[in-house]
């Protein structure tokens, strides 16, 4: 059976930002539970897995795994703290002579080779545009708005009778953007704060109350938010749908059907 981990939950900059003295970064520095790393997911399937996206911070979340190397990646856009990670993982992959496999869409390969030009000497990168299949799933990728930082790309990924969504940076999404959301079993959304006061050109990614409305549209029978900025202090209690939770690193979800739950 196969596990969903969540090895980073926050947003661009992270949590504890250097400067900030808030309520929310002196926490993490002192008590540790609002520490967020870049936002990343490992799909286990016991035996192998399979990793989406690779921050800066991709080293030091291996570690807390126990992880030597990694040997696949999805890439959902080529933004720093999607991809910051991948000159670490090639040098991994040099050193222990095993040839990556980056899956990424098309219009992002390109970026990414021109910021880190050796990788291909150590990384095979592949179009999944069209779909493809990893571990028994199958992998769905579309463009997604990312507001003022242009785009981003979502995956569905179903296996057998269990389907999700990961979507990480994304706003204000029509029709045609939420159309393989609906329904899922489960959807993984990223919410940058719990409320943005800053004006719609100027954002780039859902806050939860406009994630709430989303939800009511494409109805997920559950949703976990990730990519939480310091606004977000889980110590609070957010006023949110009932079947939504708010990720931490190291959680761990299953990613099949529970006869035992009404999600």
């Amino acid at each position: 059976m196969d596990t969903l981990v969540f090895l980073g939950t926050g947003d661009a900059m992270g949590v504890p930002r250097v400067y900030c003295i808030c309520d929310t970064c002196t926490e993490a520095r002192e008590q540790g539970s609002n520490i967020r790393l870049r936002s990343s997911v490992l799909i286990d399937n016991g035996s192998d897995f399979l990793v989406i996206d690779c921050g800066p911070d991709w080293r030091r979340q291996m570690e807390a795994q126990g992880i030597r190397n990694m040997r696949r990646l999805l890439v959902t856009h080529a933004h720093f703290d999607h991809i910051g990670g991948l000159p670490e993982w090639a040098d991994a992959c040099r050193w222990t002579g095993i040839k990556g496999e980056l899956y990424a869409p098309a219009e992002v390969i390109p970026i990414i080779e021109r910021q880190y030009p050796w990788l291909r000497n150590h990384i095979e990168m592949i179009p999944c545009d069209e779909g493809i299949e990893l571990d028994g799933w199958k992998i769905d990728t579309w463009k997604v708005n990312h507001g003022k930082n242009g785009y981003s790309y979502a995956f569905r990924l179903e296996k057998e009778d269990y389907t999700w969504v990961y979507c990480p940076d994304s706003i204000s999404l029509g029709a045609e953007e939420t159309r393989l959301m609906h329904g899922a079993d489960l959807l993984v959304l990223g919410t940058s704060f719990y409320y943005e006061a800053a004006e719609l050109s100027t954002r780039s990614v859902y806050d939860m109350t406009e994630a709430a409305e989303l939800l009511q549209i494409v109805k997920p029978k559950k949703a976990v938010y990730t990519h939480m900025s310091h606004d977000v202090d889980l110590r609070k209690a957010y006023i949110l749908p009932e079947n939504v939770t708010l990720a931490q690193s190291g959680t761990r979800i299953p990613l099949y059907k529970n006869p035992f739950s009404s999600l």
